[in-house]
């Protein structure tokens, strides 16, 4: 850009890990190049049975002139229309027992414009001088937060434990011994399932992390992207939670509906007021087109039917089936692990003897073709950036077709291969 930019300007146009993310993905799409196997970004797979219900909605929604043009013609309140936040806060009530109503729901042009405000209303420099930061009990986390801070890095970290599982599995879990909360922290994030590596964090981890935030008068702030209710991709035995002290937020983007833009943020009345006030300023109101597709089949339970009877089983599965491919094209010759499969659309690899950093491996295999994510971008926050760890993960997407995600792995494989036999 030819035109100098302030602080704000600099800190977003910069180069970034989720930039690179949606770059590859947007490229790889639009080419429409069979040879390219995008094994990277986090867009749903197309189910022909999901895909028939939203071409169904869509064709209900056009054949009915009020709905068409309140959905296309209407402007809707900063917060979200009125009906699709009555129903969503009356189904979740109803599931979870959860005492909420409309005025604990406000809609956003996508779960990252949720975090985005969220983040920076919580978090960076005061009025009074001070600079609070972001708490992640766990990373790696999802590389969507990473650059989102207006005024700099946001972010402070917590190393996990990590248990080693088998010959070729491990699983990350919260280490709360090494978890601080001072003054300067301003509340406390994860998603869950976690993206990148598909853990879970259990309801116990979950209502401790719960406790804590409570105890320190911060909100703890969870990610369920791809969790419960919908789009349902959990594969442990879990039950979503909510507190005062909680803000959940939630996304038709993973129910094959990213196109929509519609994120869903469930919290106490004065955070959904002050998210409000940020959506008028900064966008007006919220897409429509999400809210009236889906909001009759979260009144009559038939969307946690379609994410429990189909969404959810079709990609538990795909974990299982990538998890044996993998299994088949490393064999014996590379050594690596991959982090217990409890949900999301992702496996996490952990090459614990690559010769190579993650990046170099990231850019070898773009040139082959194959595209996934280098690990060390989901590990932001960590005082230790020399942390060998970070820098031996992939993250990997397995909702590709099938003949492009298996023609990926095999490529994986032997790029791996010859990195071990030359480097």
């Amino acid at each position: 850009m030819k035109y100098p930019l302030s602080e704000f300007g600099q800190r977003l146009a910069m180069d970034s890990g989720i930039g690179e993310l949606m770059q590859d993905l947007g490229e790889a799409l639009a080419s429409g190049d069979p040879s390219i196997c995008m094994l990277g970004g986090g867009q749903p797979s197309h189910l022909d049975a999901v895909d028939q219900i939203w071409q169904q909605r869509m064709q209900s929604l056009a054949a009915d002139r009020d709905q068409l043009m309140q959905m296309l013609g209407d402007y809707q309140a900063p917060a979200g229309d009125l009906l699709f936040r009555q129903t969503v806060a009356k189904r979740l009530s109803e599931e979870y027992g959860w005492p909420i109503s409309e005025k604990n729901v406000c809609i956003t042009a996508g779960g990252q414009t949720a975090f985005f405000l969220l983040l920076n209303a919580l978090a960076g420099q005061f009025a009074d001088g001070t600079r609070k930061r972001i708490l992640l009990p766990l990373v790696p986390e999802y590389i969507g937060y990473a650059d989102q801070g207006v005024s700099g890095d946001l972010f402070k970290a917590v190393r996990p434990k990590i248990e080693i599982i088998g010959d070729h599995e491990f699983k990350y879990a919260i280490d709360f011994d090494a978890i601080e909360i001072d003054e300067s922290i301003a509340a406390m994030v994860l998603s869950r399932p976690t993206n990148p590596s598909s853990n879970v964090v259990t309801d116990e981890e979950l209502a401790r992390l719960a406790a804590l935030a409570d105890q320190q008068g911060i909100p703890l702030i969870v990610d369920n992207a791809y969790g419960d209710p919908f789009p349902g991709v959990i594969f442990t035995d879990t039950k979503p939670m909510w507190t005062e002290s909680m803000v959940l937020t939630f996304s038709l983007s993973k129910l094959g509906l990213p196109g929509t833009r519609t994120g869903i943020v469930v919290a106490d009345e004065p955070v959904i007021q002050a998210l409000t006030s940020m959506n008028a300023i900064t966008a007006l109101a919220n897409n429509n087109v999400g809210q009236h597709l889906v909001q009759p089949m979260i009144a009559d339970g038939s969307l946690l039917d379609v994410s429990r009877q189909v969404i959810a089983p079709y990609y538990r599965q795909r974990a299982e089936t990538t998890r044996q491919w993998i299994t088949e094209a490393f064999a014996d010759e590379v050594p690596y692990r991959l982090h217990r499969s409890e949900g999301a659309f992702f496996l996490w690899l952990w090459l614990p003897e690559l010769p190579i950093t993650s990046e170099e491996l990231y850019h070898r295999l773009k040139a082959r073709g194959v595209l996934v994510i280098s690990g060390h971008y989901f590990f932001f926050g960590l005082e230790d950036q020399n942390w060998r760890h970070r820098d031996q993960c992939l993250r990997i997407s397995f909702t590709a077709p099938e003949a492009q995600l298996r023609r990926g792995i095999e490529t994986l494989a032997d790029e791996l291969k010859a990195v071990h036999q030359t480097v």
